[in-house]
């Protein structure tokens, strides 16, 4: 009854190309994977299953490495969209326009967003707030109308990204511990988080400071640094915006103040994905910008 329906040639799977696309947006077979909630080694079963049936190679180099061929740059654009449309149709049906999936960074969410949501609450009762991880150096997310992030420069005059806080970066630490190293507080040890490895060497470059040679303790994420930091175990590079409270109630202190960025805290909304839910939570997000306390002077 339905063998003649691609008569055109058998489509590839779905989950073969749900698992390439993913792949290739996110950049890694990894986070593919956590996406859609399988294996690692079931997203490169699929993509390769995919490669065989189009014949052609969509990933080229080490695999550690992997970049898109010609074909797969070609490829991904139009699954991409095409998955959008289905998410953002899925979502309509479901939610009618007063659900609002957004995804945010671990330590944005834990640190700023999490602690300000009452007041969200409070002002649009009517609105249903689902939040999700987004992963380290993802800018969308399926399923999401919109992700919250640290935004690059070259991003911020995108008609679908709103920047609601400059950011600002500079070491903090406790107060006994700046007293301790008072001659020379970068002389503590180091703090770091995986998600930004180059976190120091980025500030250390915006203040015009040469770091000396130091180990480093690595933490997964900016959050669990800022609490090793509070805990007085070292000196840790931070966000502005992250750290307003422990610095004004001096539990942190920042030596040498903080050194503006070129990005910028801001909400990526989906393509499709706009909503009246959505064009709420983008103001309420830049009213809480505004409220954002002035950067203290280095």
């Amino acid at each position: 009854m339905f063998d003649n329906l691609t008569s055109g040639g058998a489509l590839p799977s779905l989950n073969a190309l749900r698992a390439f696309e993913a792949m290739a947006r996110t950049g890694r077979a990894t986070l593919a994977a956590d996406e859609l909630h399988v294996t690692h080694s079931a997203v490169s079963r699929q993509v390769k299953a995919l490669e065989a049936h189009l014949g052609v190679r969509l990933f080229q180099g080490p695999k550690h490495r992997l970049t898109l061929t010609p074909a797969g740059q070609a490829l991904l654009p139009a699954l991409t969209h095409a998955f959008d449309e289905i998410a953002t149709a899925v979502r309509r049906l479901k939610s009618e326009g007063e659900d609002l999936h957004v995804a945010v960074n671990a330590s944005i969410s834990v640190k700023w967003l999490i602690p300000r949501l009452p007041d969200f609450a409070a002002k649009h009762p009517e609105i249903q707030l689902h939040l999700e991880e987004l992963s380290p150096h993802a800018t969308s997310h399926r399923g999401a109308q919109g992700v919250v992030r640290i935004t690059p420069a070259a991003r911020l005059a995108d008609p679908l990204v709103t920047a609601f806080i400059p950011n600002h970066t500079g070491p903090v630490m406790t107060p006994a511990l700046a007293e301790k190293f008072a001659a020379d507080p970068l002389a503590a040890p180091r703090l770091s988080a995986q998600t930004h490895p180059q976190g120091w060497a980025i500030w250390a470059a915006l203040a015009g400071v040469e770091l000396a040679p130091a180990p480093e303790l690595p933490f997964p994420h900016g959050h669990f640094a800022l609490d090793a930091a509070l805990a007085g175990l070292g000196v840790a590079i931070l966000n502005w915006p992250m750290v307003t409270q422990e610095i004004a109630e001096g539990r942190l202190v920042a030596p040498f103040g903080f050194r503006r960025n070129e990005n910028a805290f801001a909400l990526i909304a989906a393509p499709g994905g706009e909503s009246r839910a959505l064009s709420a939570f983008r103001k309420w997000l830049v009213a809480q910008g505004k409220l954002t306390p002035p950067v203290p002077a280095g």
